[in-house]
């Protein structure tokens, strides 16, 4: 067995992940990363070490006009040589990413991830595989430093955590059905997102592993795009950084991951303290049900924990830290020492934080229109082109 599968194989059993009698959707663009991942996926199932369902799933943002018809078509392609199922979504042309509000690459991470987690859940999937590396590790902890993160921002990427119905949280209260309610509250519907090669694969070991098994990977223009703060972080910023420090990559990875450890500790002590401070509450003038935060005792806790417990009152409130900043959660912080009532902060996606009688009070701004809609499967869902002699289940 190659040195690659062997690796991945080690990942999966320290992520505790299921061997036999699951579904997995893996995410497969065209580019190298995740090609390696599901040549490796296929190697595993063909050696009798993974005995699981495996859906390829491949969306189409429609960024690249002909390009990206050529990158749909190479998966459908490779998808079906390898005898794997195929989900295939493509971005609605009525809701063009170029056209939405806010960062490109955010939009298109949003909708692809909406794909993923709807297409994950018709299939009642265990978890959805992403080829995130430790390039992508290293190039997250410089973009949020740069950007000016804070500690969680500067935290390496988890390899699994629970997804917990992504494309759902899209959506204002109102608009969901009995069914997507359910599935937000029902425990067991949780989807796991899984980086198996997070912790050990660099790009070029998923280059070398395509290379290997004679594969040739698609490449992807934008990623050369220099438009892009990522794409100059990886073309300029990190290659300056290697002649310092040849070994980079490991390094900013490493750190991340001990970042991580100290975020996780410093958020469940001040989780702890959040819940001595807040509570709900419904005033007769707001319609939306908002949460409030004492702030009588949020003067006197240090610094940093004053603004985990911040962080993770408007992760509770939000739903997410979508765009949320450290310049936010430092407004926010002011409005604690200001004299004055009354005083608001605005959030991004215009949420407002109010000082009022002594309290924080969050209100989220209702959402006119679902953004859920940001897709459609027109090509849906395809079946191999012929039955393999193993079990794809």
């Amino acid at each position: 067995m190659n040195q690659f599968c062997k690796n991945l194989l080690t990942e999966w059993r320290k992520l505790n992940l299921p061997f036999a009698d699951e579904t997995f959707v893996v995410a497969v663009s065209g580019g190298a990363d995740s090609l390696s991942l599901m040549l490796a996926v296929n190697e595993l199932k063909e050696r009798r070490k993974l005995d699981l369902r495996i859906v390829i799933a491949h969306f189409n943002h429609n960024l690249r006009a002909a390009e990206s018809e050529l990158d749909a078509q190479f998966v459908r392609e490779i998808t079906n040589k390898f005898n794997f199922e195929l989900a295939y979504g493509i971005q609605n042309p009525e809701s063009k990413i170029q056209n939405q509000t806010g960062n490109l690459e955010q939009n298109a991470r949003i909708a692809r991830y909406e794909f993923l987690t709807e297409t994950a859940q018709n299939l009642d999937a265990y978890g959805i595989l992403t080829a995130h590396t430790l390039n992508d590790q290293a190039e997250t902890f410089l973009l949020n430093l740069i950007r000016g993160s804070g500690l969680d921002g500067l935290s390496a990427i988890k390899p699994i955590r629970s997804l917990e119905s992504r494309v759902l949280s899209q959506k204002s209260e109102e608009s969901l059905s009995y069914e997507e309610k359910s599935k937000i509250q029902n425990p067991k519907s949780k989807i796991q997102l899984v980086r198996p090669l997070l912790n050990w694969a660099k790009r070029e070991d998923t280059e070398n592993f395509c290379r290997l098994n004679k594969i040739e990977f698609r490449h992807d223009a934008m990623n050369n795009d220099l438009a892009f703060k990522r794409v100059r972080i990886r073309k300029i910023l990190i290659p300056l950084l290697q002649e310092f420090n040849p070994k980079i990559i490991e390094t900013l990875a490493k750190t991340s991951e001990l970042l991580r450890g100290s975020a996780e500790q410093l958020a469940a002590s001040s989780r702890q303290s959040a819940e001595n401070f807040s509570h709900e509450e419904r005033e007769s003038k707001i319609k939306d049900e908002i949460k409030n935060l004492s702030l009588k005792d949020l003067k006197d806790v240090f610094p940093s924990i004053r603004r985990t417990i911040l962080r993770e009152w408007l992760k509770d409130n939000r739903g997410n830290l979508r765009r949320l900043e450290l310049k936010h959660i430092e407004a926010v912080e002011k409005l604690i020492f200001s004299r004055k009532s009354g005083k608001v902060v605005e959030l991004p996606d215009g949420e407002l934080v109010l000082k009022k009688n002594g309290k924080l009070y969050f209100q989220k701004t209702k959402v006119e229109k679902s953004q859920s809609a940001n897709y459609n499967q027109s090509l849906g869902f395809e079946k191999p082109a012929q039955p393999h002699s193993e079990n794809n289940g």
